[in-house]
């Protein structure tokens, strides 16, 4: 899954949500349950508070009296973090008490903190008890009588506050593994709903290969909804390729049959003329012939490169050539000795690749001594975006060429010895061909002594 990939966005995206939506998703149910659980608490301290107040007041004239357990066993129990305790406020004569649990301890007044009550009466405070512990007050004022100096008295309880940040916390500890184990689970969602969902992408990738290799000339399968108006439009681009490749042959055949005849009557006019203007009309018919072949072969080869599903098999051409090219010059004795994989290929056509490989190979056993060394690679691509070339290397061990040689070896027309049949155009033919499949031709010493000529093309 590469960085600049769809898969690695949406991935990404997903993975970005995931943690920005199930941590915020879990605060909120953390604060939730934990406003659920206090509010039981405070509930729960109320209800303890009513009933320690409806237990002091029942009979009582003056004073409070002495509360029973209020169906709450762990004010028995010291420093049980549940207390009870009635106390005088200022003001008021008379005696503290409080429950077991709370021994000789006492806790501090909400009243007299200045804690306003709330709808129902009753104030709230978070203290320290006993052994420093975190404690929740609730309470209640009772004034014996309507008299402006009748004695008040505090009733309060107070429960343990860190029972209840125990079972908050260990809730927040199973919203955790919850929420992270979801979190695993939606991520490997989230990879398996990539994979699957640009499948039809990887299709297309694969049909376009095949299309390029030439084992297919449209891009066939069933596609989603959404990519099948993509895949009609490939193929309608393919089919207008093939169409316009098909009327640029067309018109360079009816070009060459339409110049060839008038030149050749023109060529066989003047041959039976034995004048001097004659000679020369026959001279410049043969330049135009050759002109005319030429920049016909040139369109043809625009129109056979611009083909997306043409694929030429390297071996059988070369094997072909070598055999031809062996009986050719067995005169001299030249062996050629070739090297080349089976599943090298060439995109393009086959005549073109017989043409480069026969003039490079026919050059090289006019040069050489006794051998030729053919050498055929293909060079994968080395990055995304680039493209495999096949690496064609013709050595000969004959006695080569210049720097300067080589370079005006290459141009149009021009021939280094005389003595050679030729007409000079070999190497630029071969040029032109390599330049209209964006190919390059180069020429070096080589390792033999003789000439290097290395051609690079493209491949499937």
């Amino acid at each position: 899954m590469r960085l600049n990939s769809l898969a690695f966005r949406l991935f990404a995206t997903a993975v970005a949500s995931t943690m920005l939506i199930l941590p915020v998703a879990g605060l909120i149910i953390y604060s939730v349950y934990r406003q659920e659980v206090e509010e039981n608490f405070d509930e729960r301290l109320r209800q303890i508070l009513t009933i320690v107040h409806a237990d002091s007041i029942d009979g009582a004239e003056q004073e409070p009296l002495t509360p029973g357990q209020a169906g709450e066993p762990l004010f028995l129990i010291e420093n049980s973090g549940w207390y009870w305790q009635i106390k005088p406020l200022p003001g008021t004569t008379g005696q503290t008490k409080s429950s077991t649990s709370l021994g000789s301890f006492v806790l501090p007044s909400p009243y007299e903190e200045g804690i306003q009550p709330d709808l129902q009466g009753i104030r709230w405070l978070d203290a320290v008890g006993p052994l420093n512990q975190k404690l929740r007050l609730a309470e209640t004022i009772e004034v014996f009588g309507n008299d402006p100096n009748a004695p008040q008295y505090s009733i309060l309880v107070a429960g343990p506050l860190d029972w209840l940040d125990a079972r908050v916390a260990g809730f927040g500890t199973q919203l955790a593994v919850a929420l992270t184990l979801a979190g695993v689970a939606l991520v490997a969602v989230t990879l398996v709903q990539v994979r699957f969902g640009l499948l039809p992408l990887r299709a297309i990738e694969n049909g376009l290969a095949a299309i390029r290799s030439g084992k297919a000339t449209r891009l066939e399968g069933d596609l989603p909804a959404e990519i099948e108006p993509l895949q009609q439009e490939l193929n309608a681009l393919i089919q207008s390729n093939e169409e316009v490749i098909e009327r640029a042959r067309t018109q360079v055949g009816n070009l060459a049959h339409a110049l060839k005849t008038p030149l050749a009557v023109i060529t066989n006019e003047a041959r039976d003329d034995p004048s001097p203007l004659a000679q020369k009309v026959a001279e410049q018919a043969k330049v135009m012939r050759d002109q005319i072949s030429h920049y016909l072969d040139r369109a043809r080869m625009a129109a056979s490169a611009g083909s997306l599903v043409r694929v030429t098999e390297v071996l059988p051409v070369a094997e072909a050539l070598q055999r031809a090219l062996e009986r050719i010059y067995r005169d001299k004795n030249i062996a050629i000795y070739l090297d080349c994989p089976e599943l090298a290929r060439f995109q393009g056509e086959r005549h073109d690749l017989e043409e480069m490989l026969g003039n490079l190979l026919d050059n090289a056993c006019k040069w050489a001594h006794a051998s030729v060394r053919f050498e055929v690679r293909v060079k994968r691509p080395e990055g995304r975006g680039s493209v495999p070339r096949l690496i064609v290397t013709i050595e000969d061990d004959g006695p080569g060429l210049t720097p300067e040689q080589r370079q005006r070896i290459g141009k149009r027309g021009i021939r280094l010895d005389e003595t050679k049949p030729g007409s000079g155009l070999g190497l630029s033919i071969v040029s032109d061909l390599a330049h209209s499949y964006r190919g390059t031709l180069e020429l070096k010493e080589s390792r033999y002594g003789g000439l290097l000529a290395r051609l690079e093309l493209p491949a499937p």
